[in-house]
């Protein structure tokens, strides 16, 4: 689902907020500016292993800051997803987080929708991408209460 939203780029190019990124949604640095070693194209391997690192990482924060045992799989994935796309410090300070650690597992899937916004615009794939990532935190839940 990352991949998907995020696409797959072999050469370093600006997201739509103008940050340098490569590979998988991988930001560079902090964005403004392009280091002279990261100005080529890269492999499938080197993107992939890009891309492993920075799950690698993600995996451990939501672990970190949504410390309940009672995540579904598909939950734990539509949670890195996010973080993944908004950052883990987003995902520290949002509603959702706070919802989800009280156990209200409807209330922090409604969350998702309402991190649409890059620059202060409202971008159709973000819209996309957090109705995706709803769907799949529900899917678990929508199947266990039989609808």
């Amino acid at each position: 689902m990352i991949k998907h939203h995020e696409g797959v780029r072999y050469q370093p190019y600006q997201d739509p907020i103008g940050l340098w990124t490569v590979g998988v949604g991988h930001l560079i640095g902090n964005g403004k500016s392009l280091p002279k070693e990261w100005n080529k194209t890269f492999t499938s391997e080197e993107v992939d292993d890009i891309l492993k690192k920075d799950l690698a990482r993600f995996e451990s924060g939501v672990n970190t800051l949504i410390p309940i045992t009672r995540l579904t799989q598909n939950q734990f994935d539509a949670l890195v997803s996010f973080s993944f796309n908004v950052g883990l410090g987003n995902l520290q300070a949002s509603t959702l987080r706070q919802k989800l650690n009280r156990g209200d597992y409807e209330g922090a899937a409604n969350e998702f929708p309402k991190w649409r916004k890059a620059g202060g615009k409202v971008l159709n794939g973000l819209v996309r991408r957090r109705a995706d990532e709803k769907a799949l935190f529900m899917s678990d839940v929508i199947h266990a209460i039989g609808y």
